[in-house]
């Protein structure tokens, strides 16, 4: 990596000295007008649609959750300009490796809010996403998507195809062996993979403090030899401007690039856990000045753009979102057999025991329709 071929923004904004890209403050005016994209009115309100419909689903499959229709949910609030930011940079024939809070993005790509219904409901054809493309299952297994995105992209640059691979983590995964490995084979290789480290500031209960001794995430890409830069992850106009500028470089050839986004999640790590145990009011209060939607709308209006009917359009998403969440929970094509009958050749008593406990639940589950 040679630093005078870098693109502007990352020679500006070199993570080792703990710099953050930021375009607008929190309540949303322009602070660093020469980072500001080229954007016009039109893709700006489509930019802020598309975050509310990402907000306005998140709530709702939380609330499917907390009323026994589905299963352990991950809630994306607090993230969606990354998402949208990220998509709307996406090319079809871009690959994204999703990890599993990327709900905006997978959206952008061609997934269905029915498709992640179908995926929390145990549904394992939810995951396929079989009508987006270049679309990768969603991995649950922490890390486990690098050497994926790092193999597809190798892929991508021996056949000399115009294709780029976005994959994602959070600030917890970088801990994990499978994050050195992937950006250290995308460095040699230089393949055109743009990795993303979603720092919402907590991996489960973990804060980033007890995470890493590094001064920020993005430096880690220094030891791969690879370009790396710390973005304002609740500033659409950053997020914008840094995939923007990062997608035009991986695609010229050049390599991999490495995104951290200061974001902050707002909700749990999922619906199993509890932030009340590892975080105050206080803190979600301060965060909450930070919000991607409120800060993206006061720009709109600032400049005189807010054209939305927000309520009307609200009840407008929620009746869609219900009505592919009632469609995927009506789904009956995926038998109870397929989930527990091809791990082994004879079934272990208790896989046994699992099977019988879930026929009871779908069975209760029926009953209080």
């Amino acid at each position: 990596m040679i630093h005078n071929d870098l693109p502007a923004i990352f020679r500006d904004f070199n993570p080792i000295e703990d710099k953050m890209l930021q375009v607008i403050d929190n309540k949303g005016k322009v602070v660093h007008e020469a980072w500001m994209p080229a954007l016009d009115d039109k893709t700006i309100i489509e930019a802020y649609t598309q975050m509310l419909y990402e907000r306005i689903a998140d709530e709702m499959a939380v609330s499917y959750q907390r009323q026994g229709r589905m299963y352990t949910y991950t809630p994306n609030m607090g993230q969606e300009a990354i998402h949208i930011a990220a998509g709307m940079n996406m090319r079809r024939e871009d690959w994204m490796v999703p990890s599993f809070r990327e709900m905006g993005t997978l959206l952008a790509k061609g997934a269905t809010m029915k498709d992640m219904f179908l995926f929390y409901l145990g549904n394992e054809y939810g995951g396929s996403f079989k009508d987006a493309h270049h679309l990768l299952p969603i991995a649950i297994s922490i890390g486990t998507q690098f050497h994926h995105a790092v193999g597809i992209g190798y892929s991508v640059k021996y056949q000399k195809k115009d294709e780029l691979v976005y994959t994602f983590i959070g600030d917890g995964g970088t801990s994990e062996g499978d994050f050195s490995e992937g950006l250290n084979f995308a460095g040699v290789w230089q393949v055109p993979v743009i990795f993303t480290i979603q720092n919402n500031q907590y991996a489960i209960s973990v804060p980033v403090s007890s995470q890493t001794n590094s001064i920020n995430l993005a430096v880690k890409s220094v030891a791969f030899g690879i370009p790396g830069i710390k973005v304002d992850g609740n500033d659409f106009f950053a997020m914008y401007h840094a995939y923007q500028t990062a997608s035009e470089y991986a695609r010229s050839g050049k390599g991999a690039v490495l995104i951290e986004a200061f974001t902050y999640r707002r909700g749990a790590h999922t619906t199993s856990d509890d932030p009340s145990k590892y975080r105050g009011k206080d803190e979600e209060e301060l965060w909450g000045l930070t919000d991607p939607l409120i800060r993206l709308k006061g720009y709109m209006q600032d400049k005189g753009i807010w054209t939305i009917d927000e309520r009307e359009l609200i009840e407008e998403y929620k009746s869609e979102i219900d009505a592919q969440f009632v469609d995927a929970e009506n789904n009956k094509s995926y038998p109870i057999d397929d989930i527990f009958e091809h791990m082994y050749t004879d079934m272990p008593d208790e896989l046994k025991r699992q099977k019988m406990e879930y026929a009871q639940f779908l069975s209760w589950k029926e009953k209080r329709r």
